[in-house]
């Protein structure tokens, strides 16, 4: 791969609240929600700032040893999709390269670095405390102590970036400019309320399945990358790496009809899409978690397939070997 332009995309560092440093003369109450917080907590506040930060720095130093031109871009400060690179690099979390992911094309690879990698030991330790694990990093092939080695191998061609499916919805027959490349929820803005909805599967040769009539919690639909997310936990199935297939689930459907259960959960195959109605006074659909939420309402269609662009991923090379996330 002849890379000449990278860029650096990385998650903020002010990512927690500031807190006086220990050893001032006459420090500043910190903020209320602080108080009365558990010293170890913010210790471990504090150590996953630093290994983050830490982590942007072995990337910044790495990238100047190389023949190549670095542009470093802060997650916050990216509105533009993103072009005139031969790589993008994320570091943060698989938050991050999600983000990235809502601005790249097709022909962009990404990397993901994962800045601040789950400690095991922290974890045994403290469990009886709170939850110590830090970032997943599922889609992050480096980290800090890796990442020259990945970066060598995808710039001398010998690591080849992955083609993962991303989701395409149309808003009343208008395509959405965001592919979600885990998953997408369609819901009523209050998690409180009542999601009401039709849907039908159709392939395109014009076969459908009968009309299911929903109330529910909502719709969820995720791609095989997002198959080991909120799918997962939802009780789904881990789809292969390789899938292009779409696996939808209706989350706590309200007596639903026996005709119906066998379709409140399966898959959008690569020639099909959902046509879903939405029929409250208001709601939203999301893309890969909370931060981009398309607004819906009342009598609203949505035409949900994995017809988008791919998204080139280098990938861990256990993940390539077990063919799943």
């Amino acid at each position: 791969m002849a890379l000449r332009r990278v860029l650096l995309f990385f998650k903020p560092f002010d990512v927690y609240p500031p807190r006086p440093l220990s050893g001032t003369s006459s420090p500043p109450l910190p903020p209320p929600q602080l108080r009365a917080a558990n010293p170890k907590i913010l210790r471990y506040l504090d150590d996953r700032c630093r290994v983050h930060k830490d982590t942007i720095d072995i990337c910044k130093s790495v990238l100047q040893r190389k023949p190549l031109e670095c542009i470093s871009v802060q997650r916050n400060d990216l509105s533009n999709p993103i072009n005139d690179v031969d790589l993008v690099i994320t570091v943060g979390g698989d938050g991050t390269l999600l983000r990235a992911s809502h601005f790249l094309n097709s022909s962009i690879p990404v990397l993901g670095v994962n800045s601040d990698p789950t400690c095991p030991h922290e974890v045994d330790e403290l469990t009886d405390e709170f939850d110590a694990r830090r970032s997943t990093g599922y889609l992050c092939a480096a980290t800090a102590a890796n990442f020259e080695q990945i970066l060598d191998a995808t710039l001398d061609g010998s690591t080849q970036p992955s083609e993962l499916s991303r989701i395409s919805v149309k808003l009343n027959g208008l395509q959405l400019p965001t592919y979600a490349l885990n998953d997408i929820l369609v819901s009523h803005p209050c998690p409180a309320s009542v999601s009401r909805f039709s849907f039908r599967k159709r392939s395109n040769t014009g076969e459908s399945s009968h009309l299911i009539n929903c109330r529910s919690s909502g719709l969820r639909v995720a791609t095989s990358a997002g198959s080991t997310a909120a799918m997962l936990s939802a009780g789904g199935f881990v789809m292969p790496i390789s899938s292009h297939e779409l696996q939808y689930m209706i989350r706590e459907p309200i007596s639903p009809r026996d005709a119906d259960k066998p379709l409140l959960h399966g898959f959008v195959k690569q020639d099909q899409h959902m046509l879903v109605v939405w029929y409250n006074e208001e709601g939203a659909v999301y893309f890969d978690g909370s931060h981009v939420m398309h607004s819906i309402k009342h009598g609203d269609t949505l035409e949900i397939s994995s017809d988008a662009p791919i998204l080139k991923v280098i990938l861990r090379e256990n993940l390539l070997k077990q063919g799943c996330l």
